[in-house]
């Protein structure tokens, strides 16, 4: 799928409650890990949660009368789109949040823009670097020493757990220009790479998982509250999330849409905070300001207007986003 052209202002009514539900059921996804990693290992969990997401989206595939990739190459491309894009960071996420609170996971979450960009310019080549970009950066880069605490000194579990967040917000910095360089040309719609996606992902960890993991155990055997966290992280997270991204891009445009980045963190602490009883610490909120200050900054929210640029939408999920055009 590509960005569609669409009016200058679309009607609030039109895509605002789609916009806050995507921002609801992402930043929602980090407490439902917190819930499913007490009775999980992290890659059972993620094995789980993406087999429940690919069948969620082939359902959708079939209802929408769409259909896979057929060429060799693409699944080839495929198959490290999913390990960098799904299997790797969801399970990364997994493992931080068995040391770190849920909402400081959904805080650095937001830091993926960041680590998308010099990665598209420097590596994939697919964007250009500007005075402007390189200052948000530096604010962004700023902002994740802030939100380390850096000053506190390194090591211990905690901090441990917050780089395992940022080496999963790192890998979606890795797949988000990959999918674009090497699939955005493809022909193919983004529900249909990401049901592929998904599917290469659940190959990859239903091998992996159990050399490292032992085998998964039986979901009859788990706790209501686990069974119902791994159904919400696939189906909603992933399929009703797709659906309801590709209606804002549709309707309120690309660069709209993309905005769900600066909401997804609230929802992550708020639901945190309420669900959890979980705290945060002055530096960590105030950090991760300064990191959406640099994404606002680099993607050309905050200063002089310019002309529009065809750009993909970021997407937090990225099995949930357009695969073709993904930020």
């Amino acid at each position: 799928m590509t960005a569609e052209i669409t009016p200058d202002k679309a009607p609030l009514r039109s895509w605002l409650p789609g916009f806050v539900a995507l921002a609801a059921i992402w930043g929602s996804s980090f407490l439902f890990i917190k819930v499913g990693v007490e009775e999980l290992h992290p890659l059972h969990l993620t094995l789980y949660r993406v087999t429940t997401g690919a069948v969620t989206l082939l359902a959708v595939l079939v209802v929408l009368r769409d259909r896979l990739p057929r060429e060799p190459r693409v699944w080839a491309h495929l198959a490290v789109a999913a390990a960098f894009g799904v299997a790797v960071p969801f399970t990364l996420f997994g493992y931080g949040e068995q040391r770190v609170e849920s909402m400081l996971a959904g805080i650095w979450n937001a830091a993926t823009p960041l680590i998308v960009l010099p990665l598209a310019v420097l590596v994939f080549r697919t964007e250009r670097l500007t005075v402007r970009r390189a200052v948000g950066l530096g604010l962004g880069f700023v902002g994740v020493l802030v939100v380390l605490g850096v000053w506190q000194g390194v090591g211990g579990a905690h901090f441990a757990g917050q780089l395992m967040c940022f080496g999963a917000a790192a890998c979606y910095g890795v797949a988000i220009p990959y999918l674009k360089k090497f699939l955005g040309g493809t022909g193919y719609s983004g529900l249909s790479l990401s049901a592929a996606q998904l599917l290469v992902a659940t190959a990859q960890l239903a091998v992996v998982g159990p050399l490292v993991a032992g085998a998964p155990p039986v979901p009859t055997g788990l706790s209501w509250p686990v069974v119902a966290s791994v159904v919400a992280l696939g189906a909603l997270g992933t399929g009703l999330a797709f659906v309801i991204n590709m209606h804002n891009i549709r309707v309120a445009g690309a660069s709209t849409a993309s905005t769900v980045t600066y909401v997804i963190p609230v929802f992550a602490v708020l639901v945190g905070a309420l669900v959890l009883d979980e705290r945060l610490t002055w530096h960590q909120p105030v950090g991760a300001l300064v990191v959406l200050l640099g994404v606002a900054v680099a993607q050309g929210l905050l200063g002089p207007r310019r002309a529009p640029e065809v750009t993909a939408p970021t997407a937090i999920e990225p099995a949930a986003a357009e695969p073709a055009v993904r930020r």
